[in-house]
């Protein structure tokens, strides 16, 4: 299928990532599999399908109401192979996203951006759009919690940062500034979510801390 932004351009998702493993060696790396931390149980799967499991968990025990939003798309050419099948063909990106995930945790606005990146050292911020950023920006002037997860996929760490910090970093790069976040920023003013089984991801606890240290509802009316 064929996907347009609003000014005509293609879209190209980013590559996910791909399991190196060799077929033929399944069966030995089953076996060592058990001897590994459950951290290393579930490489190959994106941050995304982490989430998404992460917010099933939440709903199911009501712990949670954290969804992905939906991508606004305009269908243009459809094509029916069968009668009752339908193939989307080309479409356009309707308006441009926002944020990955919203929804309602303890009676507060929740709403993130997820990334990923494969720098072992630091964060490109060419990975977060302007727009992006004015709606964050927007969510916190209204006492929202907004913040990001980042994954360091080669290290196999999972940061939730503030907003607000990536903010600041943003404001200095159009000053002048690096145009990426080293991981000491993670490591000093993130907080970082170790893998589970159940739940996968548990950031809620990571936004706890969060409102603990007032590194949330930033604007300037709190």
């Amino acid at each position: 299928m064929v996907i347009r932004y609003p000014n005509g351009k293609l879209y190209q998702s980013a590559p996910k990532l791909e399991s190196t493993q060799d077929p033929a060696e399944h069966s030995t790396v089953a076996k060592e599999a058990k001897k590994r931390a459950v951290s290393y149980s579930n490489r190959g799967k994106s941050l995304e399908d982490d989430l998404n499991e992460t917010n099933l968990f939440y709903l199911q025990r009501k712990l949670a109401n954290i969804h992905k939003k939906p991508v606004p798309i305009q269908i243009v050419k459809v094509d029916y192979p069968a009668r009752s099948a339908a193939v989307i063909k080309e479409a356009y990106f309707r308006t441009p996203s926002t944020t990955d995930y919203n929804g309602v945790w303890n009676g507060y606005y929740i709403d993130f951006e997820a990334k990923e990146t494969d720098n072992k050292t630091s964060f490109p911020l060419k990975n977060i759009h302007p727009h992006q950023m004015t709606h964050m920006e927007s969510v916190t002037n209204q006492r929202g919690i907004a913040f990001f997860i980042i994954r360091f996929s080669s290290l196999n760490r999972n940061f939730v940062m503030p907003y607000n910090v990536v903010a600041n970093v943003f404001k200095k790069m159009h000053e002048g500034g690096r145009k990426s976040i080293p991981l000491t920023v993670f490591e000093q003013q993130a907080i970082e979510i170790n893998e589970g089984y159940l739940p996968r991801l548990d950031y809620l606890d990571a936004v706890k801390k969060l409102i603990a240290n007032g590194n949330v509802c930033e604007s300037e009316e709190n």
